[in-house]
């Protein structure tokens, strides 16, 4: 097989439709557009989900709901994931280098989830108040972060 020579399998393309060219393509005359109507003239278009001067869809239906910017940027931590760990003292950089969170993530919150047995110490990590006393239970300390300003 050479570079030069290869083609597409047959049948897998097809020549553009030349319409407007007479009857016997079976594309004459309209060439396709039908008869009058802003559809079938020279720039004859509108916006999309235009309907024809009434109120259009999405301008009728009541506005619902709302996605959070940040949502996605806090991680949760399992328990029995921190007694896997290496280190004593946990915060989101340890997190990161281990991979049990996403390097895009700006914040890790622990959860009560597994069991955990031995002495940690967590450094500007988010806690439930289960994780928070699980953690104390077994020795380990929780500091939490900092208050953001403005919130």
């Amino acid at each position: 097989m050479e570079l030069n020579k290869i083609k597409p399998a047959s049948g897998a393309k097809h020549s553009k439709k030349r319409v407007g060219r007479g009857i016997g393509c079976g594309l004459g005359k309209t060439a396709g557009r039908g008869h009058k109507g802003q559809k079938a003239r020279a720039g004859g278009f509108h916006k999309v989900g235009f309907e024809g001067g009434q109120m259009p869809l999405h301008r009728r239906l009541p506005k619902r709901g709302f996605q959070s910017l940040t949502a996605g940027s806090t991680a949760e931590v399992r328990l029995d994931t921190l007694q896997k760990l290496a280190a004593d003292t946990v915060d989101l950089d340890t997190l990161k280098k281990a991979g049990l969170v996403s390097r895009l993530a700006t914040a890790a919150k622990v959860i009560l989830a597994g069991e955990i047995k031995r002495k940690v110490a967590l450094k500007g990590l988010l806690a439930t108040k289960g994780a928070r006393a699980a953690i104390e239970k077994a020795g380990g300390s929780v500091e939490q972060p900092a208050e953001k300003a403005g919130s």
